[in-house]
């Protein structure tokens, strides 16, 4: 054994170069590492719990068994960094970059237009950059497997699937590439399209200027490495941190020796479970051990009767391994290998699978663990092995729930695990239920065995395990000991579902919720694992043809047996191309690639974080409260202060001015409001110190009452933030007296987070003289972060400058919040006379920002038998949280839009925003429009259902027609609405497809189509004329270039590369020739927010000002010398001292709205669009699959079509997410429990619908834009509730087909479990239900 104080150097390559680190502290992640160490800042911080993929890097190891160089794409912030002894990390930094050379995948995905943001970007390109290490010529499943733990939250992923699908073999694209035409176009005359087809355009980038890919030059596998994995040293490594040590034994015998020696010790392997475990539980283990240079452990070895597989073998080995044996074995005997390859096909993701090892996944046993419940009803063996020797105990219920008896022993490892093969007349499935397809944990999983006696249907033995619905996988022995020697039928089948709902039971409070849910999964797994069976048999009596006859399944249930296949996008981009007549200099309207896009893809693209550490720097962490409505009682510091690096701690009473306003306070003083409410904050030398002097912060609390979170408790306690906002036109009552029918309803639309990839982060700088400070921060409104550091640190606006080179995503969420962050990282830099940096961590940036106001809506229709709608009633009130932030304008705008695309003649709208004890609910893209407008379109469908119409013919009856005012009597020409309506029904070929989904749902019981088409009328802009003022600065130097600078911020909505090509039109000069350096409130002050779609078009009026007032100034010396260069007329401006800058401003659109009368014109202009969606639906599950969308969109005149394009599909997948799959869970304390993508499931790469088709309408109207363009940020947020009515259609065909006629409440998102739970049918009923009053649940419901 090696002396003990002694550390080991740890050797391992990084982009081709050798990295020696002596004193490596084992607690430290490869990520913090390359970004703080290395200063490779490409690699990105999102999540820190490798579940959204922006650091993935490239890992290379020489495989011991085979002797091939393995790469492997891996999550970075949860790698341990001494676990890379002996490896190759390539990160984006050494794929190609742009000063050396672009490689193909980074040069594809920028000028396919897949970075918008692009902070998600080097994960993306890491992610297929190892896939092509592997599969130069993949093919598209692999491609899709690749990219599925990459999330992307600006995209939509259309885009960067489409870049990754040039590099496939099977391409199965559109046949008519290069053509300008497609083959999904539709045939026949288009009567509704002004524009004749030449006209439009579907390529948004030329494939054939791509550099091709050629695999001789990527970085070899360093020699070095080679020759020490070759010839490995069998002494033990030993990394000793300050509090933890790292032991690698080279030998088994050595590892054996130190399990028995540090038996607490855990074998730590891809650390994907006991990484989560130490940052979010504080688990903490001063020894830990590494199998990893142990060959034994990832020995595989085949037998006649089975297969061993090591349990150092990580999930993507385990997954090759058994795709190999069943290829090679009769299906009969390998029915167990397929079950497990089934569920290792959607288990986490590439990454984590490429990381976590088969025996931690065993031996961590998670109740949600994938794989447990298929090996323990497989009979599979494990194998340990200690100093004593070796022993084999069964992977059972007892090991599962950990017995001592049936468990490990402190000083055994797992070496192997043994899986026998199946037999004939033995069938194994696998189930599982997640809240979306891929890269999310199962809410129950099962495995399912059966053997019957040969020849007959008698259950000769059955095994049952199911994951998720307990602390450990259960099984459920004593059901199926009672069901031996019973026959494979309908009433075995009844049996069995009574006997498995009572062994396996949920109570009412179980952790994690959704109990109904989990208990209808119980009996439906074993409901599809009965007809499952039913069909195999159906295929040996083909064989067998004197055998025992089987009941026969309906041809209407076979479906239930098919899972929704995992597939990517495809479609069709339509857009106007540009007038023959235009230069082709000029580059507006044309696909311009992102400006940064190149430098997203290489990692170059330097966002806040990625700044350097300045000298003297200081790290601050935050402390929110841990109660919803408590008096502060005492904040004990002192443990805190006195520990090493700890410099101070920021309180309320360091501010120096005002502590924000009286109702928003940036620190709580004598009370809290929220779980999540900042107390105070730490400022240390470096992360990791102040992170652990927060937990020494002792705050005592008083609890107070009332405690408030639901809409239902506000309303009962009259808690509103703000008066009632109403319009109302025509006489309501009188109308209701006159109508046919009259419904009322109640509609319920959860919260949703912003999931920026870029958490909230700032550095403030302070100055050496007049108080002066540089803000480095990522927001959409610098201007308010200048402010309020200026009231918070009572110093003059001019002496705080503001800096914002791009942000990661904001979608609204970075509007108001950034200046809170701000301001108390400036009284940090003031009080210790240091830079501060401060960074949410994930976790933290959920708990404390607030999101899109949950909304609960009342509404009551009144209508004639046709379908006409004659009188609206709908009030509305938003969970606007525990302080006003932005509800009051948010209740204002949904209550603008709610009449959305119908003329109604008598409506009544009012709306309230709740104050409630949780964080304070803000603006997010669509600024309450998503969540109101629904109200007004389940109001149509509950018409339609009344009328026994479809919700299409109630929605075109009843659609404005004529020029017309609104409610809140603007005017406006309806034209180019129902020039969308009518190109999306005629795109979609809506009628014909209406058909063949009412076909399907007649020959299918289980399954069911729905299909939905939205119209949408959206108001763009501020309903405030200062709030469309914007400035310009633009200078040209005497070498001819270009420097624009305006008040928009890049958010990734290409506000930039919009701006040069408005410049580069006016003054007729290349792009090339132009530059944005940053946003800065030095440059262009008093900005307004870059938010409400307008950014671009208010500013690009400013730089067009601004380079009108350059070009009037140059026109004597054009004029006098027409022949000259650009450059010659500079210089001779120069010489004649005729000024190259010029300021840009426009004063913006006008715009008013006085609610005292109910009437304005609140906004400059509308976009129109409409949306078809189909989906189909599993009756039994709960899930979905999106089939295909077709979005008609009115850009008018597009800017940049490319860019327009990508805001309608990021847009609606987004808004897709907000109706489907983003559920924010509280606790009854008012504690959020979805604080990370392991919980909160934004829409990943196999959530896009399986085709997905985005048309811009030709421009028809003139809107008063900049060259007529529109905004169209925010408006495809609301279309992605096609998707949701969709899954109404079918859930309501359901609920026919089961006579379940009484009214269902609308919820969204609709989750599995919602629309499971709406299907009822047999196995719903027979569910056991609690009373919700014998219980506390485990969540509440807040809207």
């Amino acid at each position: 054994m090696p002396c003990p104080s002694k550390s080991d150097d740890l050797v391992f390559f990084v982009n081709g170069r050798k990295v020696i680190e002596r004193n490596v502290d084992p607690e430290v992640t490869l990520l913090t590492f390359l970004r703080k160490n290395l200063r490779l800042t490409g690699t990105k911080y999102a999540c820190g719990s490798g579940g959204c993929g922006a650091c993935t890097v490239m890992v290379s190891k020489r495989d011991p068994l085979s002797a091939n160089i393995r790469h492997f794409s891996i999550t970075a912030c949860l790698v341990p960094i001494c676990s890379l002894y002996g490896a190759a990390v390539t990160t984006v930094e050494g794929v190609g970059s742009i000063n050396t050379r672009l490689h193909p995948v980074q040069e594809r995905i920028a000028k396919s237009h897949g970075t918008q943001c692009g902070f998600c970007t080097p994960g993306m390109v890491m992610s297929m950059y190892t896939l092509l290490r592997n599969h130069p010529q993949p093919s598209e499943e692999q491609l899709l497997e690749a990219l599925g733990g990459n999330l992307c939250r600006c995209t939509g992923y259309r885009p960067i699937l489409a870049s990754g699908r040039t590099f496939c073999v099977e391409s199965n694209g559109c046949q008519q590439k290069g053509t300008g035409k497609c083959c999904l176009d539709p045939r026949g005359n288009d009567s509704s399209s002004l524009l004749r087809e030449s006209d439009i355009c579907t390529e948004l980038f030329a494939e054939d200027e791509f550099q091709p890919l050629d695999p001789t030059q990527e970085l070899i596998f360093p020699p070095e490495l080679l020759r020490m994995a070759e010839k490995p040293e069998k002494q033990t490594l030993i990394f000793r941190g300050e509090r933890v040590a790292w032991i690698s034994p080279g030998t088994l015998k050595d590892l054996l020796e130190l399990k028995a020696k540090h038996p607490e010790a855990p074998l730590i392997s891809g650390n994907t479970s006991l990484g989560p475990a130490v940052k979010s539980q504080g688990h903490f283990h001063p020894i830990l051990l590494s199998p990893a240079r142990i060959s034994e452990l990832s020995m595989v070895s085949k037998t006649s009767d089975g297969l061993t597989i090591g349990a150092g073998c990580s999930l993507a080995q385990v997954k090759d391994i058994l795709a190999e044996r069943v290829s090679e074995l009769p299906e009969e005997k390998t029915q167990t290998y397929r079950a497990l390859l089934k569920h290792l096909r959607s288990l986490a993701s590439q990454q984590i699978r490429n990381m976590a090892s088969l025996g931690g996944h065993i031996i961590s046993r998670h109740c949600y663990s994938d794989l447990n419940p298929i090996l323990a009803v497989g009979n599979a063996t494990l194998n340990l092995i200690s100093e004593e020797g070796t022993r084999q105990i069964p992977l059972n219920e007892h090991f599962l729930a950990g017995l001592a008896s049936a468990d490990l022993k402190p000083e055994e490892i797992l070496e192997s695990v043994y899986i026998p093969h199946s037999q004939k007349w033995e069938f194994v499935s696998a189930f599982r239920q997640a809240q979306c397809q891929q890269n999310a944990l199962a809410d129950v999983n099962a495995g399912m065995r059966v053997i019957l006696k040969e020849g007959t249907d008698t259950i000769k033995d059955l095994s049952i395990a199911y994951g998720g619905v307990g602390a450990a996988t259960v099984s459920a022995q004593k059901s199926c000991q009672q069901l031996v020697g019973r026959p494979w039928n309908e009433l075995m089948l009844e049996e069995a579902c009574r006997l498995l709902l009572e062994e396996v039971s949920l109570p009412g409070w179980a952790p994690g919720g959704k109990v109904e849910f989990k208990r209808t999964l119980v009996v439906s797994f074993f409901f599809k694992f009965y007809l499952e069976v039913l069909q195999e048999l159906k295929k040996l009596v083909k064989l067998m043809p004197d055998s025992h006859h089987y009941p026969e399944i309906s041809d209407q249930f076979l479906s239930a047996l098919e899972d929704f296949p995992i597939t990517g996008p495809q479609g069709v981009q339509r857009y106007q191309r540009v007038g023959s007549h235009q230069s082709l200099q000029d580059p507006v309207g044309r696909p311009i690639m992102h400006l940064s896009g190149l430098k997203h893809a290489t990692g170059e693209a330097i966002f806040c974080d990625d700044i350097p550490m300045v000298d003297r720097e200081l790290f601050m962490v935050l402390v929110t409260s841990t109660r919803a409505h408590a008096k502060i009682i005492s904040v004990d510091l002192s443990e805190a202060l006195d520990l090493p690096g700890v410099i101070d701690v920021i309180t309320a009473e360091d501010i120096p001015g005002t502590n924000g306003s009286e109702d928003d306070k940036l620190m709580a003083v004598d009370e809290v409001l929220c779980v999540g409410h900042i107390i105070c904050a730490v400022v240390a030398e470096t992360e990791v110190q102040a992170k652990s002097a927060t937990e020494k912060i002792k705050i005592t609390y008083e609890d107070l009452e009332p405690v408030i979170f639901t809409i239902n408790d506000a309303i009962k306690h009259n808690s509103f933030l703000c008066p009632e906002k109403k319009l109302e036109q025509g006489n309501v009552e009188e109308a209701f007296e006159k109508v046919d029918q009259i419904v009322e309803g109640e509609v319920h639309v959860g919260g949703q987070e912003h999931f920026y990839m870029e958490t909230q982060r700032v550095l403030v700088i302070p100055k050496a003289e007049d108080k002066e400070l540089d803000i480095y921060v990522s927001t959409q409104d610098p201007a308010h972060v200048q402010k309020t550091v200026s009231s918070t640190l009572n110093i003059p606006i001019n002496r705080i400058t503001c800096h914002v080179k791009r942000v990661g995503g904001g979608f609204g969420g970075k509007v108001g919040r950034p200046a809170v962050f701000g301001a108390i990282a400036a009284v940090g830099a003031i009080k210790t006379g240091h830079p501060i940096r401060l960074v949410l961590d994930r976790k933290d940036d959920m708990l404390i920002t607030g999101g899109r106001h949950p909304l609960f809506g009342k509404y009551k229709v009144g209508f004639m038998n046709n379908g006409r709608i004659k009188a609206l009633d709908i009030e509305c009130f938003v969970n606007g949280g525990c302080m006003l932030d932005d509800s009051e304008l948010v209740t204002e705008s949904l209550i603008l839009k709610l009449e959305n695309a119908y003329k109604i003649r008598n409506l009544r709208f009012r709306g309230r925003a709740c104050m409630t004890n949780l964080p304070s609910n803000t603006a997010f893209r669509g600024f309450g429009f998503p969540q109101g407008t629904l109200i007004t379109e389940s109001c149509i469908t509950a018409v339609a259902a009344k009328c026994g119409l479809l919700p299409e013919k109630i929605r075109e009856k009843n659609m404005y027609k004529t020029v017309d005012k609104t409610i809140y009597k603007q005017a406006f020409s309806p034209e180019t609405l129902i020039r969308c309506w009518n190109e999306c029904l005629d795109k979609s070929s809506f009628h014909s497809r209406r058909m063949q989904v009412e076909e399907f749902n007649k020959k299918n019981y289980w399954k069911k189509k729905g299909m939905a088409i939205i119209p949408m009328k959206f108001s763009v802009g501020f309903a405030a004329t200062s709030y469309h003022q914007a400035a310009a600065l633009v200078h040209i130097y005497t070498d001819g270039s270009v420097l624009v600078t305006h008040g928009g911020n890049e958010l990734g909505q290409g506000i930039h590369t919009k701006m040069l090509q408005v410049a580069s039109r006016e003054l007729n000069i290349p792009m090339s020739s132009l530059h944005i350096c940053e946003t800065s409130t030095a440059t262009v002050p008093n900005t307004i927010a870059t938010a409400a779609s307008i950014g671009s078009d208010v500013n690009g009026r400013a730089v067009q000002n601004a380079c009108q007032i350059l070009l009037k100034r140059l026109e004597p010396i054009i004029k006098k010398n027409p022949e000259g260069t650009w450059e010659d007329w500079i210089e001779s401006a120069f010489e004649q001292r005729i000024s190259l800058s010029a300021t840009g401003y426009f004063r913006g659109y006008k715009a008013f709205m006085d609610w005292e009368k109910g009437e304005g014109d609140p906004f400059p202009y509308y976009v129109y669009g409409a949306a078809c969606s189909e989906v189909e639906i599993d009756c039994l599950t709960g899930a979905h699959k999106k089939i295909r969308t077709d979005i008609v969109m009115d850009a008018c005149c597009s800017l940049n079509p490319a860019i327009d394009i990508g805001q309608v599909e990021g847009s609606f997948i987004q808004g897709m997410g907000l109706y489907t799959t983003e559920e924010l869970k509280y606790s009854p304390e008012g504690v959020l429990y979805s604080r990370g993508p392991d919980e909160y499931k934004i829409p990943t790469i196999t959530d896009v619908p399986e085709e997905f088709n985005v048309s811009l309408l030709p421009s028809s109207q003139t809107p008063p834009t900049i060259y007529s363009s529109k905004g169209l940020g925010e408006s495809g947020m609301f279309l992605g509730s096609s998707v949701f009515f969709a899954i109404t259609d079918a859930v309501a065909t359901a609920r026919r087909e089961r006579d379940t006629v009484e009214d269902f409440t609308v919820r969204s998102p609709a989750t599995p479990e919602r629309v499971r739970m709406a299907c009822a049918d047999r196995f719903t009923e027979m569910i056991p239900r609690d009373d919700p009053k014998t219980f506390r649940p485990w969540s509440i419901p807040i809207a």
